[in-house]
C-alpha cells in the first residue's frame, strides 16, 4: 500500500517550528581538495544501516568535482569520491571507481554497503556518454573485496540493477530539463528489513499516471533471486512536491522511519510557506501506513533567514545526519556556497515525534 505525503499535511507546518539547524558562519575544508566542490554524501554502512569501519578506517563517500566557480556546473562533472573522516577533519582519498568504459556520463548519489568483506556502491548513473549534460538517470552497482591493505581491491564493472519503469514510476530519461522540474529514478539507499531479512533499495522517484508537475515518490526495490523487482512506491507526494530527494529508511526502536530531502521551490505553488529540510514518516511495517513525523513531515529545516544554508540530508542508524554546506552567511561578504560537508548532527526519535538532539563537537566549534 502507498501512503501519500499530503497538502493537508505540509499545511501544518509552522514558520516558528524549533527544529531548526544552527546557523554556519564559516566553512572548514579540513583536508579536502581546495580547487573541489563536495556534496551528497553518505557512510560505508553494514547491512543494518551502522557505520562500518573499513580497515580500522571511517570511510565516507560524497560527489565531488573540480570547482569552475559557478557551482551549478557541478553536476555535469560528478564523480563519487572516498572521504575519510579522521577526528574532526575530512580526508579525500580520490575517486571510488576507476575510469571504466560505461555508457552514463557522470555519477549521481547512492549508498555502500560492506558485507562479509566485500563493498557494493549502489549509485545514480546520470547522463549519457553520447551527449553531455543531460539529466537521465539509471539505478547501478559495483562491488569489490576489502584488499589486506584494508582497501577496495579490483572493482567489479559497473552494472545497471533496474532496466523499466512501469507501471509505478515516471521514467527519467529526458535530455533536457532544469533542477528541481525533472523527474527522478535515483539515489539508490541499501536496506534491510529486520522482520524477514529481505534486501531493498530506496530511492527517488516520481509517480506514474499523474496529471500533476508535482508527483514526488519514495520508491522501493525489492531483491528476488532473479534481480531486482521494482515495487509499488512506499509514499508520493502527488500535487504536493516533484522531489523526495535522497530517500532511505531506518530501522529505529521497532518502527520504520522514512526520510528524504526537499526544498521550498520543488513544492506546489500554495505550499511554498514549507522550508528546505528533512522529512519523514514512520510506520509499525515496511508496507505503512506511513505517518508524517511532527504531523507535517519536516523534521530538520535551516534557520528562517538562510533557508539554503545545508541539503542533502541523510540519517544512518546511530541517528547521526549528515548533509553538506549549499549557501551559507559568509562573514563580510554576500552569502556563498560552501561546497564541504556539514556538521554532522544527532537525531532524536520518539515515536511519531523527530527534533534535534544534542550537537556532535564539530556543530558546535
Amino acid at each position: 500500500m502507498t501512503s501519500a505525503w499530503t497538502g493537508d499535511h505540509v499545511r501544518r507546518i509552522n514558520p516558528g517550528d524549533k527544529n531548526r539547524i544552527p546557523a554556519i558562519s564559516k566553512v572548514d575544508r579540513s583536508l579536502l581538495a581546495s580547487d573541489r566542490l563536495y556534496w551528497d554524501m553518505w557512510p560505508v554502512q553494514d547491512a543494518w544501516g551502522a557505520r562500518a569501519p573499513v580497515g580500522g578506517r571511517e570511510l565516507w563517500m560524497a560527489l565531488t568535482a573540480p570547482d569552475r566557480g559557478d557551482p551549478a556546473l557541478r553536476h555535469f562533472e560528478a564523480k563519487i569520491h572516498f572521504i575519510e573522516r579522521r577526528g574532526l577533519d575530512w580526508v579525500d582519498l580520490g575517486p571510488v571507481l576507476p575510469a571504466f568504459d560505461v555508457p552514463y556520463e557522470r555519477e549521481w548519489a547512492g549508498s555502500a554497503l560492506l558485507d562479509d568483506g566485500t563493498l557494493t556502491l549502489f549509485f545514480t548513473a546520470a547522463g549519457t556518454a553520447q551527449r553531455a549534460g543531460g539529466y537521465q538517470q539509471q539505478l547501478w552497482k559495483a562491488k569489490a573485496k576489502i584488499g589486506k591493505d584494508g582497501m577496495p581491491g579490483q572493482w567489479s564493472e559497473p552494472a545497471r540493477i533496474i532496466y523499466h519503469y512501469a507501471p509505478y514510476y515516471d521514467a527519467a530519461d529526458a535530455h533536457d530539463g532544469a533542477p528541481g522540474t525533472i523527474k527522478a529514478f535515483r539515489d539508490p539507499a541499501y536496506f534491510r528489513d529486520p522482520a524477514d531479512n529481505t534486501e531493498y533499495l530506496a530511492f527517488t522517484g516520481s509517480l506514474a499516471g499523474s496529471e500533476s508537475a508535482f508527483n514526488g515518490a519514495f520508491g522501493i526495490a525489492r531483491k528476488t533471486p532473479t534481480g531486482w523487482c521494482l515495487d509499488p512506491p512506499l509514499i508520493h507526494a502527488d500535487a504536493v512536491n516533484n522531489e523526495l530527494e535522497r530517500a532511505h529508511l531506518v530501522f529505529h526502536d521497532g518502527r520504520y522511519y522514512a526520510f528524504w530531502s526537499t526544498q521550498t521551490a520543488t513544492f506546489a505553488p500554495g505550499l511554498r510557506h514549507a522550508p528546505g529540510g528533512l522529512y519523514g514518516m514512520v510506520a509499525e511495517s515496511l508496507r505503512g501506513d506511513w505517518r508524517p513525523l511532527n504531523g507535517s513531515g519536516l523534521v530538520l529545516a535551516n534557520p528562517t533567514d538562510l533557508p539554503q544554508q545545508t541539503y542533502s540530508w541523510f540519517v544512518d542508524a546511530s541517528l547521526t545526519v549528515c548533509s553538506f554546506v549549499d549557501v551559507y552567511d559568509a562573514p563580510d561578504q554576500a552569502t556563498s556556497f560552501g561546497g564541504v560537508p556539514a556538521p554532522l548532527l544527532q537525531l532524536k526519535l520518539d515515536g511519531d515525534r523527530a527534533s534535534l538532539g544534542a550537537l556532535q563537537p564539530e556543530a558546535t566549534a
